[in-house]
């Protein structure tokens, strides 16, 4: 739910139709979600979360100057699960490319639109066959230049 790098911060999962805010967490170098009422608990979310911005979103490539994408509206997912000891957690946009959430510039303002849709175990839960893989999902990645 949230990043490798985040196991030192307190964490929560997000609640539909709150506002959460980007931020550095306190001892890291990373970048986050956070309450606007508390920004030392870190608001995991699982893959396939809705945001929406306040504004286009913003973000870095720790260079001296931010790029904006002309898009408020997002979903939460991972990028290259299968690599370990990197930042996976990202923002995919309406146009196929993404942002990880480490990158995001702080204090920009999102609400949760809409969390995934969670089947509980049962037997109408799909059986997995012998001829279906998983296959880890690589996203379209935006110029770091």
């Amino acid at each position: 739910m949230c990043d490798y790098s985040l196991h030192a911060v307190a964490t929560r999962p997000a609640v539909v139709g709150e506002t959460i805010v980007t931020t550095t967490f306190r001892g890291t170098s990373t970048r986050g979600f956070a309450s606007e009422r508390d920004l030392s608990v870190a608001v995991c979310l699982l893959p396939g979360t809705e945001l929406a911005f306040a504004d286009n979103v913003r973000y870095d490539n720790r260079w001296i100057w931010t790029r904006t994408i002309n898009s408020r509206v997002g979903k939460f997912g991972k990028v290259d699960p299968h690599i370990p000891d990197r930042h996976h957690d990202a923002i995919e946009f309406p146009d196929g490319k993404y942002v990880l959430v480490t990158q995001l510039v702080e204090g920009q303002r999102a609400t949760v639109l809409q969390l995934p849709v969670t089947q509980p175990l049962g037997d109408h839960t799909p059986q997995t066959t012998e001829q279906q893989v998983e296959h880890p999902v690589t996203m379209p990645r935006l110029p770091i230049g």
